[in-house]
């Protein structure tokens, strides 16, 4: 078999276990605990392919590697692979769907979408097998930039789960937190900066399989696909929020949603003039 019929296997296994885990545990986060895993594998299984002696498809799998470390201890700290550690807003949708309507949706999207869209990320590096040219100075200003990103969303995550414990601490201390959600830092410039490093890093996995190529290829349907996603979670993670949180409408018109900008003032009315740098 060559490099991408052992990935489809991979990704076979991987939905059906999903899938499966699913069904038999009434916990829809599967995809959840593997996402930081499986475009590992992929990555490796053409660096692989390649005996690890192409310098591209090397400096790709060790990129993909720091990138899922990073995110798995971030998730396993936030209790994503412990029992009950589910995505909150799965049972929100639950709430809004007939049973049925709902175990369509955990097939369809949950299981089969999420794992194409893990699979097509890591798919530049089959441009680069099947391109397998001289590293060269754009791979090098891409892979540093890729680390300046997963710096970035580092930063972000941290920055976010010493919220949340502060947070913590002020409910068990029988204090109402003030304020009610992370504004600070890099949410002062974005409301989502961890989705934007989140997204510019498969961005660069991209770029770097066009560097191999020479050109674009089809493979960039796994960061606009990715980026869809994003899209769309954004969008129905922000209503949930607003819905618990009224105050956030006013950082949705002071703040940018996912690309970091300078905030805009508020006026006395509660609407956003300008921009700022205060």
């Amino acid at each position: 078999m060559n490099a991408f019929q052992v990935c489809l296997w991979v990704f076979a296994g991987g939905c059906a276990g999903c899938w499966l885990l699913s069904v038999l545990t009434r916990e829809y986060s599967w995809v959840d605990r593997i996402w930081s895993v499986v475009p590992v594998v992929y990555a490796g299984i053409f660096a692989g392919h390649a005996g690890f002696a192409d310098a591209r498809l090397n400096l790709l799998f060790a990129l993909v590697f720091l990138w899922g470390a990073r995110l798995t201890f971030n998730y396993g700290r936030k209790g994503g692979y412990a029992p009950g550690g589910e995505d909150y807003r799965w049972a929100v949708l639950r709430g809004r769907m007939a049973p049925w309507q709902f175990q369509l949706f955990n097939l369809f999207f949950i299981t089969l979408y999420q794992n194409v869209i893990l699979l097509l990320i890591t798919l530049p590096a089959w441009t680069a097998l099947d391109h397998r040219t001289p590293l060269g100075a754009a791979d090098l200003v891409l892979a540093v930039v890729f680390v300046a990103c997963l710096a970035g969303e580092t930063i972000a995550d941290q920055q976010q789960w010493n919220f949340h414990q502060w947070k913590k601490c002020e409910t068990a201390a029988g204090r109402t937190p003030g304020p009610r959600f992370a504004q600070t830092g890099l949410f002062r410039f974005s409301r989502h900066p961890n989705f934007f490093f989140e997204q510019a890093q498969w961005w660069l996995v991209f770029l770097i399989g066009v560097s191999a190529a020479g050109a674009v290829t089809w493979t960039i349907a796994g960061a606009v696909l990715l980026t869809a996603l994003f899209i769309g979670s954004t969008i129905f993670t922000e209503s949930i929020t607003l819905g618990r949180y009224p105050e956030y409408a006013d950082y949705q018109r002071r703040v940018s949603p996912i690309v970091p900008w300078f905030p805009r003032r508020a006026d006395r009315r509660g609407s956003a003039v300008g921009s700022a740098s205060d």
